[in-house]
């Protein structure tokens, strides 16, 4: 059997506070899309700032296994660790903005994201800047480049971190909330982006959400979290007719539409994401 792309075993805590990971386990395979499901305050965030070795800048720790292709991470120093994010390991944020410097131009942000990991001459990395606008469908031009992140849309600001952290085609994207910050259409969009980035390069991705109904139109496997810990993962179609935790079936009851529904429309995932922008409209 093939050995997952991530094998995690974690708990984490911030100074002086109580556990915020309890032993979390969870895999994730190779190419594979897995929603990460739970309310606010579970801990999922935590977790993708651990599996990052992040954890620090926000006083926390993590202890545990974060096994990933083939290396623990746990054992890296900071350099290694430097040298594996935004080239094997992406993230996304919720909020495109802020995540933004907002005294750069988005040509040189892209650059330097590129020098980050790679050398070569300008007109290279011009022309890996321009692919990577266009694989997140927007203008590969220099008007495009020119502009500052206060003159762009939402939508536009968050496509830009997702040619970011795809420049560099990473085994891993972890996607934490990266639709709350949009309207229904655009995020339609924006999963449907995830899906087919996911399928292009072969990047397995993390997406991590409160929105159930979002995380089903595009994950392979759903993880239910609820105080730390994962306590139910299983295919879309198995959540939402069979869920076996009593949080994933009060999760399911709260949703505006039948499970049923939901089941029927996307027993694999395999549903536009269009779906979840009509079923939103029939709130």
């Amino acid at each position: 059997m093939t050995e997952p792309l991530l094998s995690v075993s974690l708990a984490a805590r911030y100074r002086e506070g109580s556990s915020v990971l309890n032993g979390l386990s969870l895999e994730l395979n190779s190419g594979e899309i897995l929603g990460l499901v739970g309310q606010s305050g579970c801990g999922k965030s935590t977790l993708a700032l651990a599996l990052l070795r992040l954890l620090h800048l926000k006083a926390g720790r993590a202890t545990g296994k974060v096994q990933f292709s083939g290396r623990e991470l746990m054992d890296l120093d900071e350099r290694e660790m430097r040298e594996l994010r935004g080239k094997e390991i992406a993230l996304v944020l919720q909020s495109p903005i802020a995540s933004l410097n907002p005294a750069l131009r988005i040509g040189t942000q892209l650059a330097e994201t590129w020098k980050a990991h790679r050398s070569g001459s300008a007109d290279e990395c011009r022309r890996e800047v321009l692919k990577a606008l266009a694989s997140v469908m927007l203008p590969a031009d220099d008007d495009f480049l020119s502009r500052r992140p206060s003159e762009l849309s939402v939508g536009q600001a968050q496509r830009v971190l997702i040619a970011m952290a795809v420049m560099h085609h990473p085994l891993l994207l972890i996607a934490d909330e990266p639709t709350s910050a949009l309207d229904i259409i655009t995020q339609s969009e924006i999963l449907a982006l995830f899906q087919r980035l996911s399928s292009d390069l072969g990047m397995a991705i993390l997406y991590i959400s409160h929105d159930l109904l979002s995380v089903a139109t595009i994950a392979n496997r759903i993880a239910v979290m609820h105080q730390g810990s994962i306590v139910e993962c299983s295919t879309p179609r198995e959540i939402f007719s069979s869920p076996q935790h009593a949080y994933t079936r009060a999760l399911v009851s709260s949703l505006p539409v039948p499970p049923s529904w939901a089941a029927a429309v996307n027993p694999e995932a395999s549903a536009s994401p269009r779906v979840r922008a009509q079923a939103v409209g029939r709130r």
